[in-house]
């Protein structure tokens, strides 16, 4: 497949400036753009490394114009871009199956239509089945769960008893939705496992990225808010209760019983203790530890973390450890000397 550069312009609502005569018949990022294909620069910063990139035109804001070669100016670089790679590379359209008659379904299911089950999928007793939604091999549905309209859950995903699975959410592979929670009492010297039975509630446009984990409440539900986005491999644990379009990035790890406030952003790694708050609009930094409430709108980063601004005077001060060092060194150097002298002084002024 190819397109000019005109085509191109015409399909993204973009102006070319040079020739839109010129053939592309592939897009890729700069570092992999070969010759014919365009690629793309969001900032003037990214613009300087197009003079090592053999690509033939390049995608980039209307604020400012590469020399070189073909520009293609757009409001939105990635948005733009994104059109073009699915241009040269269509995603391939899944052919609707309906029930496989290779998937085991409860004969009480409820599955509404329009739905695809697919071969050796598990959908236990009582489970409902939005209009549209589409469950892969392998995923296991249990008793009683109830999945909104428009839901794709992945192969081995697995939704224990009671999990509810809001509208156009997607649940991706491996996922784990609805496992007990990690409580434990000490009964005469065993650990005995507390009730954990609640269930899991995930809202409508939600995504759970692959082999991330939500364990189910003690007695009521953990809950995952209308819009939030969970990376792969996060986990969150029973009672916690997340608001509306969070971004959990890979690896973050939620303590029983935390909550968080609307449009959290919680940075890769970030481990969050129990019991503790995170106000709406607030950002907390790659590898943060979260140990007391966070105030609504607070940028903390730091192990402990703490607001930004205080973490980064902490490191300056850090950084300046080694020479701090040496300036005490010489000063007690300094110190000892003016001891000698004065000794030596009080000294002579002793002598009669």
């Amino acid at each position: 497949m190819q397109a000019t550069l005109g085509e191109l312009a015409l399909l993204v609502g973009g102006q070319v400036v040079g020739s839109e005569d010129l053939v592309v018949h592939g897009a890729a990022p700069l570092r992999d753009a070969l010759l014919g294909q365009i690629t793309m620069v969001d900032s003037v910063e990214r613009a300087r490394n197009l003079a090592g990139s053999k690509a033939s035109a390049v995608v980039c804001p209307r604020l400012f114009v590469p020399e070189g070669r073909p520009v293609l100016l757009v409001d939105d670089v990635h948005l733009a871009f994104s059109k073009i790679v699915i241009h040269f590379h269509p995603p391939r359209i899944q052919k609707r199956i309906g029930v496989s008659p290779l998937a085991a379904v409860s004969p009480t299911a409820v599955v509404e239509a329009d739905v695809d089950i697919h071969p050796y999928a598990t959908i236990g007793d009582d489970v409902t089945i939005g209009s549209g939604s589409t469950i892969h091999s392998g995923a296991h549905i249990m008793a009683g769960s109830e999945i909104g309209e428009n839901v794709t859950i992945y192969p081995g995903a697995v939704l224990y008893e009671n999990t509810i699975v809001g509208a156009r959410s997607i649940i991706h592979a491996a996922a784990v939705l609805g496992a007990t929670g990690f409580g434990f009492d000490l009964v005469e010297g065993c650990h005995r496992l507390t009730a954990q039975l609640g269930n899991v509630m995930v809202g409508t446009d939600v995504e759970v990225g692959a082999g991330s984990t939500i364990d189910r409440g003690t007695y009521g539900p953990t809950v995952v808010g209308d819009g939030t986005k969970i990376d792969d491999q996060v986990m969150i644990a029973h009672n916690c209760h997340l608001g509306r379009h969070n971004m959990l990035c890979s690896q973050v790890g939620i303590a029983g019983s935390s909550t968080t406030g609307d449009y959290v952003v919680l940075a890769g790694q970030v481990g969050v203790r129990d019991h503790v708050h995170i106000g709406s609009g607030s950002v907390v930094g790659a590898k943060g530890g979260i140990i007391n409430d966070v105030p609504d709108g607070s940028r903390y980063i730091g192990i402990p973390a703490t607001p930004e601004r205080e973490q980064k005077l902490r490191l300056a001060v850090i950084t300046r450890l080694p020479e701090m060092r040496h300036q005490l060194k010489a000063l007690q150097h300094t110190v000892d000397k003016l001891v000698v002298q004065i000794a030596a002084l009080e000294q002579n002024d002793a002598v009669p």
